[in-house]
């Protein structure tokens, strides 16, 4: 191997290849080939082995994301945003999409232009824009004074400031305009994502594929009315919808947002097709204390962030640790959880080179402990630690 080659030898955990004992050859920014141990050792006498580095598994992909580490992705300020990536990179998400919350319409504007430079930097993996076409009713921690109805001139203002980085757009399907916004980002590559809506079951689901232009959910059950048996109302739409392959679910599985009896159903209901996320906010990482989302103050206080009426604003865990939870509180398999970090986002949001381990993608790999505790992290074929 010369010097721009690595071998990271562990149990691999991925999409396309798992296997106990295996190692993956990186050269350069990229994976070279990933075999088994055997399989290498058969063709590599004369190499000293390679130490045994834990579970191998592909960096983690999170496709909604508000900051963390005392820094936010609402903001004009590349250095702000920047820190909350890398903040998020060192602790195993080596792709990270930036998400805007709801604001003023200008300033909104002028945060996704901000997070496109650092996007095509190759920093972001891309940006969700969060509104501000919600339901008030299920408004959570956006701030209603800026929700207002879908509107295809602030629609086109979004798209030309994101460009082809503009990922993802979150909104309620009841809102009038809606469908016509929906098409407006289909249309343009921008996948459309349900969320923070008030509708019934037969709305939410006929807005979804294949009917409507919907493919992904945002943080399925929070920002919804609850699941009832005789009213089933999104949750139930999202997890049909799930089931049968049309589109793809976040789940915020950080111990607060859902319980873990909701986070199994919804892995037992839609395999495969479980995104999940951190939803992280600016105190992701960090203690107790005041913080911001957007135009909102937040206070957390024993590891749950909220605005002044109660409710929840943004995660503060990493993602590595919704994997944790779900194995660990869930009973999710280990090789779904990890997929449901790493290449079901990255198909959800159609991520090209990242979620796998296998040749050509980006050299992002974790090593972890048996019990998912990190101990190192290689993005694009640097160790961050």
């Amino acid at each position: 191997m010369t010097a721009r080659t690595q071998l990271i030898r562990g149990r691999i955990v991925s999409a396309s290849v798992t296997v106990d004992d295996g190692v993956v050859l990186v050269s350069g920014d990229r994976i070279e080939a990933v075999r088994s141990f055997a399989q290498w050792r058969a063709t590599h006498h004369d190499l000293p082995e390679p130490p045994f580095s834990g579970t191998v598994l592909p960096g983690l992909v999170d496709i909604h994301n508000h900051g963390g580490f005392g820094s936010r992705f609402d903001t004009v300020h590349g250095e702000h945003a920047l820190a909350a990536a890398q903040g998020h990179h060192a602790r195993g998400s080596t792709t990270v999409v930036a998400s805007v919350v709801t604001g003023q319409a200008a300033e909104m504007v002028a945060q996704t232009a901000a997070l496109r430079e650092l996007a095509e930097e190759g920093v972001l993996g891309g940006i969700h824009v969060e509104g501000p076409f919600l339901s008030e009713a299920r408004c959570g921690a956006q701030d209603p004074r800026y929700l207002r109805d879908p509107d295809l001139g602030l629609t086109d203002q979004l798209l030309a400031a994101g460009g082809t980085r503009l990922r993802a757009m979150t909104l309620a399907p009841e809102r009038p305009g809606s469908a016509s916004v929906a098409r407006r980002l289909a249309d343009n590559g921008v996948v459309v994502a349900l969320g923070h809506s008030d509708t019934d079951y037969a709305s939410f689901r006929n807005a979804l594929a294949p009917n409507g232009p919907g493919r992904l959910v945002t943080h399925l059950a929070n920002g919804m009315p609850p699941l009832h048996h005789r009213r089933p109302g999104p949750v139930a739409a999202a997890l049909v919808a799930a089931a049968a392959g049309d589109v793809f679910v976040e789940l915020i599985n950080d111990g607060v947002h859902v319980e873990p009896g909701f986070a199994a159903l919804a892995f037992a209901t839609a395999p495969g097709r479980v995104a999940l996320v951190t939803d992280a906010m600016q105190a992701a990482g960090l203690g107790d204390g005041e913080y911001q989302l957007g135009p909102q103050p937040v206070s957390v206080r024993a590891g749950v962030a909220r605005i002044a009426d109660g409710s929840i604003a943004g995660g503060v865990s990493t993602l590595l640790e919704c994997v944790a939870r779900a194995v660990r509180d869930s009973g999710v398999p280990l090789r779904e959880a990890v997929l449901a970090a790493t290449s079901v986002p990255a198909a959800a949001l159609g991520l090209a080179d990242v979620g796998d381990l296998r040749p050509g993608y980006f050299a992002d790999i974790l090593t972890v402990s048996d019990n998912l505790q990190l101990r190192g992290v290689l993005r694009r074929g640097q160790w961050l630690r």
